[in-house]
């Protein structure tokens, strides 16, 4: 049996996913004989102007029982949606999207998604292939050194293991003004740890000066805060990391600064200027008051926090510019920018933060948080197009990490599949080979702690600062942590590793996702678990690029294929309490088995909670 249209499937559509600008696309329709055809059409339109064009479709050959209406087109760049229409003896029909993109003849499905990239879309080679270690810098690691101006208002914990104080008050030790002394030095020695992960990037959450430990309050983009160390310090970084194969990529805040800045200086910290207290400051045109001074945009309504107008031109030469913020520390050796709230940034803005990256250094990297599929999102009523080839290399995948995590759960497989397929066919493969596959980051719960509970109840934070996952619980969550590990590491795009999941680290949301590092006190099995994943990536190039292809998306096991011209290997997750077997394809009965049990004629025995991996090399 087939359908009329499978946009999965090459059958229906000669390239799985994406294309780039002028690319010939040929498309298949499947009729049955017993429709009495007449006439067939491809629909489209243009996301833009809404206009729908029609292509007919002629009949090429038959397969059983069904004519194959074939039209070849090609198209601009931009966000396409089609369908298909045909007449026949019986009237006129309509061929929409349903259930994992599979075609039936109903007027009442969804419009296909096409993407359209530009064909000159390029994004690093050097990230393709590696991982990613997020690190909030005050809580990774100190290098004890003595810190020279470091604002006295500021509560300095001299309790490494001490939690993150969860209490929003006036007190001197309150929710964002706790400090560990963790730094960029301290960073620095840490490299050949780092290296036994198989660590290509690191990402920092903020450096720069600012007054709270989270630092997206940004108070002087042009300086790093003084608990961090100075300038020299990230420059040695930078250097030494490099020798390790290693980059550094800096989180860029700039939808909002702090009020406690010298941009708005509400508090007088910086003397008698900025924007709160003098309306000839240059800084002023930056941000909109609606009631000067008290009352003004603040990002999602937060006081300290308040908005940036991004088109204002003396803010964006001053990211943007020959001078600007972006490419003064890339002067300095960082490799790339992460952008927050990426969605929140208009596109003109973007535009210029790509332009003035890329011709300082065409192979840095621009990443950007975008929580959903970054291709159709639509922010601000208006729809986005970051990964067209002209603002964002990537974005970090939200999409992957909440189907990994639902799985693992005890979600289904099918539905699992069906995410990852969603956003391998609407993603270009320029920002596939680069994108950010986390599983938990500073904004959300730690990994562990979100898989070893069997509820999803969160309390306050009273609530949340005195839970400890039980000894089932741990248990429990180790477990769904290596197979999610699994899956994430095999994955099209970069794994991110969270600093201390890999160390088995818990904690539920801000600020107790921010603990500190322990040092000394990791689950030393899975640490090294986490190195057997860094070094079976590393030594295996399908993960750098190389094509998916699903084998089985079931209830509980998940299998599919990461392959290239030299080698194929199968990975095959069971979430299931019990034993599950897998039917092989014909090529993986004699294999190398990486991980797991060795295939019985052509069944694969997969234990419960548990995984395999198989590996061929294909034949020249």
């Amino acid at each position: 049996m087939y359908f009329p249209f499978d946009s999965r499937k090459t059958l229906y559509k000669s390239k799985f996913g994406a294309v780039e600008s002028g690319e010939v696309l040929t498309l298949r329709l499947l009729l049955h004989f017993d429709a009495k055809v007449r006439d067939a059409y491809l629909r489209y339109y243009n996301d833009c102007d809404k206009q729908i064009k029609e292509v007919q479709m002629y009949p090429t050959h038959s397969i059983d029982e069904y004519t194959v209406y074939e039209c070849e087109t090609s198209f601009e760049e931009g966000l396409y949606f089609y369908s298909f229409r045909y007449t026949s003896d019986y009237g006129e029909f309509f061929v929409t999207a349903f259930d994992f993109n599979v075609g039936h003849v109903s007027p009442d499905g969804r419009w296909w998604q096409l993407t359209c990239y530009d064909k000159d879309f390029k994004t690093p080679s050097w990230l393709s292939g590696g991982i990613i270690y997020q690190i909030f810098p005050d809580r990774f690691f100190s290098s004890k050194t003595k810190k020279e101006n470091v604002p006295d208002d500021r509560y300095i914990s001299e309790d490494w293991e001490k939690i993150p104080e969860h209490k929003q008050n006036n007190g001197f030790c309150s929710l964002g003004n706790d400090y560990y002394g963790g730094d960029l030095k301290g960073i620095t020695e840490k490299l050949e740890y780092l290296n036994s992960l198989g660590v290509s990037c690191i990402y920092l959450n903020p450096i720069f000066e600012a007054h709270s430990n989270h630092r997206y309050n940004t108070a002087d983009y042009l300086k790093i805060d003084p608990l961090l160390g100075k300038e020299e310090d990230l420059e040695e970084l930078c250097s030494e990391a490099e020798k390790h194969g290693i980059s550094i990529i800096l989180d860029g805040v700039f939808s909002h600064t702090g009020d406690d800045s010298i941009y708005f200086n509400k508090y007088g910290r910086y003397g008698d200027g900025g924007a709160f207290n003098d309306p000839h400051s240059p800084y002023f045109p930056w941000y909109k008051f609606t009631n000067y001074p008290k009352e003004y945009h603040s990002w999602w309504g937060v006081p300290s926090l308040p908005e940036i107008i991004e088109e204002n031109k003396a803010f964006d030469d001053f990211i943007t510019g020959k001078n600007g913020v972006l490419r003064y520390w890339l002067k300095k050796g960082i490799k790339g920018w992460r952008l927050d709230v990426a969605d929140e940034l208009p596109d003109c803005f973007l535009y210029n933060i790509r332009k003035a990256i890329k011709e300082e250094n065409s192979d840095a990297y621009l990443l950007g948080e975008v929580w959903e599929d970054a291709t159709n999102k639509i922010s601000y009523d208006v729809r986005r197009s970051y990964l067209r080839g002209h603002q964002l290399d990537s974005v970090m995948n939200y999409p992957f990490a909440q189907a990994i995590i639902d799985f693992v759960c005890g979600g289904d497989g099918f539905k699992f599949m069906d995410s990852v397929l969603s956003i391998l066919e609407n993603y270009p493969e320029p920002a596939i080979r680069v994108l950010m596959n986390h599983l938990g980051t500073h904004d959300t719960i730690r990994i562990l702690t979100r898989l070893g509970k069997s509820d999803s109840y969160y309390g306050d934070r009273d609530w949340q600062s005195r839970q400890k996952l039980s000894d089932e619980e741990y248990e429990q969550g180790i477990k769904r942590l290596r197979l999610a590990a699994v899956i994430q590491y095999t994955l099209p795009g970069v794994p991110s590793l969270y600093y201390g999941d890999e160390a088995g680290m818990q904690g539920y949301s801000d600020p107790f996702c921010r603990g500190t590092y322990p040092w000394g006190k990791e689950n030393k099995e899975l640490l090294e678990f986490y190195k057997w994943l860094g070094a079976f990536r590393k030594e295996n190039s399908v993960f750098d690029g190389g094509e998916f292809k699903s084998i089985l998306g079931g209830l509980g096991l998940v299998s599919y294929i990461r392959e290239n011209k030299d080698y194929k290997i199968l990975i095959a997750v069971n979430r299931w309490c019990q034993d599950d077997s897998l039917e092989l394809p014909d090529e993986f009965i004699k294999c190398e088995v990486v991980y797991g049990n060795r295939p019985q004629e052509n069944k694969l025995k997969i234990g419960s909670q548990d995984f395999a991996i198989l590996k061929i090399k294909r034949e020249s």
